[in-house]
């Protein structure tokens, strides 16, 4: 397998060491995707961990040259749809999340049993996100994915805090409180590394996949 690198930010260089400790081929790294040779792309998977713009500017030319395409940039849930799209024109396979880390997910399916558990008995849930002063968007797309977790099995949709402070890789945590208790349920990185660990499975999660997926999907079952 050959990956390409899109974006050559924290999460780029981070991902780079992943590929390279895991013995897979690094094809290259980019800030400029469509500058990429079209023989290049055709073999190789690209993951991007670009900038909402540059995404909504190169989603077309990574649907209709790579190979495959892993997508770790968020910001863009207004045009999912014409993404979907474009990858399911060009008949490229397509991996997408808000938050590549396996523990994020497994919180993603903690969420879904709590809130079916609880709805209808009166919890209000809150989400608070903590992340480093250099993060562009907020909320943060995971604590967004959250809320709609909740908001779809619980009925309430969440309200959200976010901070910015430092250099926090982030913190999640998802509270439900009632008139009698409260539960939280949390996740904390340590480091960036968790989400380059599983931008790259993402990658070789591609080999022979067909359609549009999220992470998500793809590992809860």
């Amino acid at each position: 397998m050959k990956i390409l690198i899109s974006g050559y930010g924290r999460m780029g260089r981070m991902i780079e060491g992943v590929v390279l400790h895991k013995g897979l081929e690094l094809a290259g790294v980019t800030e400029d995707v469509c500058s990429v040779d079209p023989s290049l792309a055709r073999e190789c998977v690209c993951i991007d961990f670009t900038t909402p713009a540059a995404f909504r500017a190169n989603y077309k030319w990574l649907a209709e040259h790579f190979k495959a395409v892993v997508v770790g940039t968020t910001g863009w849930d207004d045009i999912l749809g014409d993404v979907v799209a474009a990858f399911y024109a060009a008949g490229t396979p397509m991996i997408y999340s808000s938050n590549f880390s396996i523990g994020v997910n497994a919180v993603y399916a903690a969420l879904e049993k709590v809130s079916d558990v609880l709805k209808g008995y009166g919890y209000v849930p809150h989400i608070e996100e903590t992340h480093h002063i250099h993060k562009l968007d907020a909320p943060s797309g995971t604590a967004k994915s959250m809320a709609s977790i909740v908001a779809e099995h619980l009925g309430v949709r969440p309200d959200i805090t976010s901070v910015r402070e430092g250099e926090v890789p982030g913190t999640h945590v998802v509270k439900f409180k009632s008139e009698v208790d409260k539960i939280k349920v949390s996740h904390e990185a340590f480091s960036r590394q968790g989400f380059a660990e599983g931008a790259v499975v993402a990658a070789q999660m591609t080999e022979g996949l067909s359609g549009v997926h999220t992470f998500k999907e793809l590992i809860i079952r």
